[in-house]
């Protein structure tokens, strides 16, 4: 049977699309570079007798109509939450721990006025992430050239747009306009006093944004953060048993029921683009495979740097693409444990609800600004900051019994370090910092690394293909979201090119495991090809 789609990437946004358009009756085959699928989204042994989650390392953003749709549960996959939010030591031996039912009596350890406004702040905060959960399914505003019975459909997207930001009330729109300007700095400064209580809430604002927290924008990536949602509870993360390649290979299960082909050990090397359309891909091995059209869930930089013919490409299009911003400042390690961390502010080697926590070092909004200026001048933060994961104490599988592993999601450092140098020739000196950033609010705990696994922005390029070590395809940045992701102009998953097509997280609404580019990308897909969806 002549293939319909073929699908560039196995990674989960991949195998969304994937599902959708076989759901639909399509002929699919998915190719995939690596030997594994899941592309971020995977686990590994690094150490004997330790797995953990590679690059991807927590559940939350994962839309629940993905779940219900491809019937994860029934392919394996089950996600269980933390016992607690988010554990902030202190160096003076205070600490903050955050979750369900004990976040406001923390704050009030700190502050009792910013306890008194964390209620007001959370049921604003669910609010706007209400309406970024409605659009995340949607495709935006696509702006376009032509008359007014092309751009109609476009104006009916916007018109439903404008109708769900009305129901707001004005002091939420005003919200709304601050979360998507400001700082995450300047935002949370009109809500609390306390630099613990800011610095807790102001973490996500930099996660896998090389940006400071006082950089106008990063209080939008807090939002962006915050419309998850795990087993129905909204704004709770949690972990995937097995490790994030349980959700991957879940989701390739669930393909394959469909009918799916997926091929890996297949990396692409060129889209044949024949008069004017995709047609098809060149892999790496010389064959040549066709197809009705094709979809990329690769960073736009790799797709139309690397793979589209220069000349196939118009020429402000290129121009644009290229200027695309990519690097998150992220260096990602796995480490095996002999035992638990016990941490000056609270002892103790016993699980304890804060090891099921995100435990972040970086006790204030000002220690993370200067780590980032520190990563851009020097290459890495002096003092950097580090979120540790151990989701062995969720998941005694992932660790020999008594034995731990844990994610150490680190930064700032520079994608690309100054003066020429390679990141290559400074893992292992970055990696020995982090690890002793880390022991210096758990005292012991480098002596407990009994094995790590290293990834440097670098390395995250050449494993994942994120370029500069950058998690989301590509910045969340006010001139790099919604309609403008990843251009005006093609927010609507359609390349420059007839038939050709993007599901990956360069697309809208961006980064991290969602689903949902891959989701809204077939629908796309499936419109053109005049079938209905559901």
């Amino acid at each position: 049977m002549t293939t319909d789609i073929l699908i560039v990437g196995a990674g989960h946004n991949g195998l969304v699309c994937a599902f959708y358009l076989a759901s639909a009756g399509l002929k699919v085959k998915v190719v995939e570079r690596r030997s594994v699928v899941g592309g971020a989204a995977v686990t590994e042994e690094f150490h004997p007798g330790f797995r953990n989650s590679v690059a991807a390392y927590t559940v939350s953003l994962l839309n629940p109509k993905v779940i219900a749709d491809m019937n994860l549960s029934a392919h394996g996959l089950t996600v269980v939450e933390r016992r607690a939010s988010n554990f902030l030591p202190q160096p003076d031996g205070r600490y903050l721990l955050t979750g369900p039912g004990r976040t406001e009596a923390g704050i009030a350890k700190f502050s009792a006025k910013d306890a008194a406004a964390y209620p007001k702040y959370s049921d604003e905060i669910d609010a706007i992430a209400d309406v970024l959960r409605d659009l995340v399914l949607k495709p935006p505003p696509n702006l376009i050239e032509g008359g007014l019975l092309t751009s109609l459909p476009e104006l009916v997207k916007a018109g439903a747009l404008a109708r769900r930001l009305g129901s707001l009330s004005l002091q939420r729109k005003r919200l709304l306009f601050d979360l998507f300007t400001q700082s995450a700095a300047d935002f949370l400064d009109g809500w609390f006093e306390s630099d613990v209580v800011k610095a807790v809430f102001g973490f996500d604002s930099i996660v896998g944004a090389f940006a400071s927290p006082k950089t106008p924008g990063t209080a939008y990536v807090q939002l962006h953060h915050c419309f998850g949602e795990v087993n129905g509870k909204k704004g709770v993360w949690g972990h995937a048993l097995g490790g994030m390649g349980a959700i991957t290979q879940a989701m390739a299960k669930a393909c394959r029921d469909k009918g799916v082909e997926i091929e890996t050990d297949a990396a692409v090397t060129e889209v044949i683009i024949d008069k004017g359309r995709a047609k098809g891909i060149v892999l790496a091995d010389g064959r040549s495979l066709k197809a009705r059209a094709v979809v990329s869930n690769l960073n736009p930089k790799l797709l139309f740097g690397r793979l589209i013919p220069e000349g196939a490409l118009p020429v402000e299009f290129l121009h644009r693409i290229k200027r695309w911003k990519c690097g998150s400042g992220t260096f990602r390690m796995n480490v095996a444990l002999s035992e638990l961390p016990s941490f000056t502010c609270l002892p103790g080697r016993d699980i304890g609800d804060h090891h099921t926590s995100g435990i972040i070092i970086a006790p204030t909004l000002t220690y993370m600004d200067r780590a980032y200026h520190d990563a851009r001048e020097y290459g890495w933060s002096r003092k950097p900051i580090v979120e540790v994961l151990i989701p062995s104490t969720l998941d005694p599988s992932l660790a020999p019994k008594g034995a731990h592993v844990a994610s150490l999601f680190c930064q700032h450092v520079a994608p690309e370090l100054p003066d020429g140098a390679s990141w290559d020739d400074h893992r292992e000196e970055v990696a020995d910092l982090m690890i002793k950033t880390v022991d210096d609010y758990a005292p012991g705990f480098a002596k407990s690394v009994v094995g790590r696994q290293i990834n440097s922005p670098l390395d995250l390029e050449r494993t994942f293909g994120l370029i500069g070590g950058d998690i989301f395809h590509g910045a969340l940045s006010l001139d790099q979201l919604f309609s403008a992701r990843p251009m005006l102009g093609h927010a609507d998953y359609r390349g420059p090119v007839k038939g050709l097509y993007m599901c990956g997280s360069g697309t809208h609404p961006g980064g991290g495991v969602t689903g949902a580019p891959g989701h809204n990308s077939a629908r796309a897909v499936l419109k053109d090809f005049r079938i209905k969806y559901a």
